[in-house]
């Protein structure tokens, strides 16, 4: 997967995105702009309604949560997310859309609408104009708000995301997914294993010797944890597995999740693990995680051996990002987090060794 983005490619897609604007009813006028390249590239497009644009409802949801034409033109903004080749399927993509979709009916959660294309399909495929691959592709309706920080305000919004995630999973627990539904599933061997989605972790950026074995002694004291711990219906199920700050958008009382494209069976308390991505190594995230469980106990139970669980999550995750970061090193922000990321990931390890960490 290395090199997928590089900047003769991101502008292939700029034009592909461009050119299949018709597929959405978008006019010729809208105006596109990139919005981030991370494991799919994600373009922001504005429609003003120009020469053969679409008329859209104000309020426009219909029960299976697809938008339809209606009286009332206005401005409108779509996130148009082009999938990275191979990673995931057609029918992937529309399962994560049909739980989103469930999600949205039963007012679980506050998240983006997906918006079909002009004959009906959710997912779409693009062509090359450059004869590369061609790439599939979905729109939802953009949201307001901004990405909270891991400052001091973030505690209270992470009790608030412990009320929206324990929703999700008791929605989780009850729903039936639909014929044909097709998600990942987020165990420690898809996660770490020499087979893993996202790579080996001991390619990791600057990993030396003495890391690896510090990461693989604490991966086998995770290993034995999960097995004990277990997989069964109530503590694996599906789940977001992404719910980090870069996937929140708060604006004003509300805090709305987006991008289920990593939505998967895994365990309902790796949640919160992916929720602290990226700061898994600041002092905050034991506030965060006490807050998260106050919020989450104000809607399901949450055992005290759940919570004893989080911080083997927490390490996984953090071994499988930098893995990511490894086998994405093009991208913009791997290049920025680069091998001080690494370093980090080796002395967490050490401290969850120590019994140090989120003890």
């Amino acid at each position: 997967m290395t090199g997928e983005y590089p900047p003769e490619v991101v502008a292939d897609l700029h034009v592909m995105v461009e050119n299949a604007r018709a597929l959405w009813g978008l006019s010729p006028e809208s105006t596109l702009s990139l919005l981030n390249v991370s494991e799919n590239a994600t373009f922001v497009v504005t429609d003003r309604g120009g020469r053969g644009g679409r008329e859209w409802s104000e309020g426009g949801d219909v029960p299976d949560g697809r938008d339809v034409p209606g009286a009332g033109k206005r401005a409108r903004e779509l996130v148009i997310r082009v999938h990275r080749v191979g990673y995931s399927s057609a029918a992937e993509i529309r399962s994560e859309l049909a739980w989103i979709n469930a999600l949205r009916r039963e007012r679980v959660v506050e998240t983006a609408t997906p918006v079909a294309g002009v004959n009906g399909e959710y997912v779409q495929t693009l062509g090359s104009p450059s004869g590369r691959a061609r790439r599939l592709a979905v729109a939802f309706e953009r949201l307001p708000g901004r990405e909270p920080d891991s400052g001091a305000d973030a505690p209270r919004w992470f009790e608030r995301l412990g009320e929206v995630t324990a929703r999700m999973h008791l929605h989780s627990k009850s729903w039936a997914p639909p014929d044909g539904f097709r998600r990942k599933r987020w165990d420690v061997e898809a996660m770490v294993g020499d087979r893993g989605y996202w790579g080996p972790w001991r390619a990791g950026l600057g990993l030396e010797a003495p890391g690896i074995v510090m990461i693989e002694q604490s991966l086998a004291v995770i290993r034995d944890r999960l097995e004990r711990f277990g997989d069964g219906p109530d503590r694996f199920g599906l789940v977001h597995a992404d719910l980090r700050l870069a996937n929140l958008l708060v604006d004003g009382a509300h805090l709305r999740i987006i991008d289920f494209d990593d939505c998967g069976w895994s365990w309902f308390m790796y949640d919160f693990a992916a929720a602290v991505s990226f700061i898994e190594h600041e002092a905050v995230v034991g506030e965060l995680l006490r807050a998260w469980a106050l919020g989450y106990r104000t809607v399901a139970p949450l055992s005290e051996e759940e919570l004893a669980e989080i911080p083997s999550f927490v390490v996984l995750r953090r071994i499988l990002l930098t893995a990511w970061l490894a086998s994405h090193a093009e991208v913009p922000f791997a290049r920025q987090m680069g091998a001080a990321y690494t370093e980090g990931t080796v002395r967490l390890a050490r401290d969850y060794l120590g019994g140090r960490f989120l003890g």
